[in-house]
């Protein structure tokens, strides 16, 4: 039985309440934020056809997700966009047979997404070239290991078409002395076409379960924001396009190195306090590192988007890089050995990430001013113990 309320009810507190002037000059918006435009038409495509052609270079969960949806948006839009949506895959041999046979005859993924099933338009191709012919939307999302690789093939001459537009779902950052550089930008300067990027709170086997998320879209034009929102946007998928590439790419790339340091806390055993303390204090990391070195980047990608907080968030309570921290923190293997064993063939990104970063900072003679990021590094590459994660933040 529920408790009696003890809220006072007699005639003498109604009268007082109805005596209370509760009346407002303020004017709350009809919409404070209205959801990415999904346009009734597209801006024009380059080809013959008059067809847009999207291809997805990458094939690792988080690759084959996103070529989940876009090949399922592909099919909707057929007067838009060329059905077959072309995924690369490189090539692997499972259980006796090529990966991309296995792909294209049961429509699974067997090696990362063995339980999801994908859209017949979907067509794993393992050769680069033959991904990108004619393709006029190429998503970006292979390790970033093999970025410079995939790019040299690229540049080849007459290897893209020339108004082709390209987005990166790449996590991670590119360090030369006191240089720094996100993936979007490293591909447009690379191949020459314009990059937006994409990232947000989005596991991949969520995403490809479509369980509802967001994710943010950072578009150098109004343009790319309309082609990209029509690539992906989708029910369970919920697209917010804005103009901060930069915000956006170092939103993905920086949270890693956060959520290494959530793994050391979750492999130490310390509670919800420390947890929180470090997501704050990584956050604040994240954002004035890209004020400081990025111009034009804005702080409301941090504070108000899925690839900033949320995906943070996220990222430090399921991601793979906590996983391999928390183990690191508990058997003190290495992180190679750590992530030869927990994540089936794919790649860790916050080591990478807390290297180059560093690197970077030193250059800069930058380090003391983000003691997070800097305590990561000493973890992860100089022996540093995991306990003395927090000393000194």
């Amino acid at each position: 039985m529920s408790a009696q309320s003890t809220a006072p009810s007699t005639p003498d507190v109604a009268r007082d309440f109805s005596d209370l002037e509760i009346s407002s000059t303020v004017t709350t918006p009809a919409a404070t934020r209205p959801s990415s435009p999904i346009p009734a038409a597209l801006p024009p495509s380059p080809l013959a056809s008059g067809k847009h052609k999207i291809c997805v270079i990458g094939s690792g969960s988080w690759g084959t997700a996103l070529a989940k949806i876009a090949a399922e948006n592909a099919w909707k839009r057929n007067d838009e966009f060329h059905s077959e949506v072309r995924m690369w895959v490189r090539e692997k041999i499972v259980n006796g047979k090529p990966l991309t046979h296995i792909i294209n005859r049961t429509h699974l993924n067997s090696r990362y997404l063995p339980d999801i099933k994908l859209p017949k338009n979907l067509v794993a191709t393992p050769h680069l070239k033959d991904v990108v012919k004619d393709a006029t939307l190429i998503v970006f999302v292979v390790p970033h290991q093999f970025l410079h690789t995939v790019l040299g093939e690229l540049s080849k001459p007459g290897v893209l078409h020339p108004q082709a537009r390209a987005i990166s779902a790449i996590k991670g950052v590119e360090v030369n002395g006191t240089d720094i550089e996100t993936f979007a930008s490293l591909i447009e300067g690379r191949v020459g076409t314009p990059c937006s990027a994409l990232s947000g709170a989005n596991i991949a086997l969520e995403v490809a379960m479509g369980q509802f998320c967001e994710t943010t879209i950072g578009c150098p034009t109004h343009t790319d924001s309309l082609l990209w929102s029509a690539v992906f946007h989708a029910p369970t998928f919920r697209v917010n396009a804005v103009e901060d590439v930069n915000g956006v790419s170092l939103g993905g790339a920086l949270k890693n190195i956060v959520a290494l340091a959530a793994g050391f806390v979750d492999g130490l055993g310390l509670g919800g306090n420390t947890k929180a303390a470090i997501l704050r204090i990584g956050l604040s990391e994240m954002t004035e590192f890209c004020m400081e070195f990025f111009a034009g980047s804005q702080r409301e990608t941090f504070s108000n988007e899925s690839a900033g907080i949320a995906d943070l968030i996220t990222t430090c309570y399921g991601g793979r890089n906590r996983k391999c921290a928390e183990e690191f923190a508990k058997t003190g293997q290495p992180f190679d050995v750590i992530e030869k064993k927990l994540l089936n063939g794919q790649k860790l990104q916050g080591t990478a990430t807390a290297e180059e970063v560093h690197n970077f900072l030193r250059a800069r003679k930058r380090t003391h001013a983000y003691p997070l990021f800097e305590k990561v590094y000493q973890i992860s590459y100089e022996g540093l113990p995991p306990k003395a994660l927090v000393q000194g933040l």
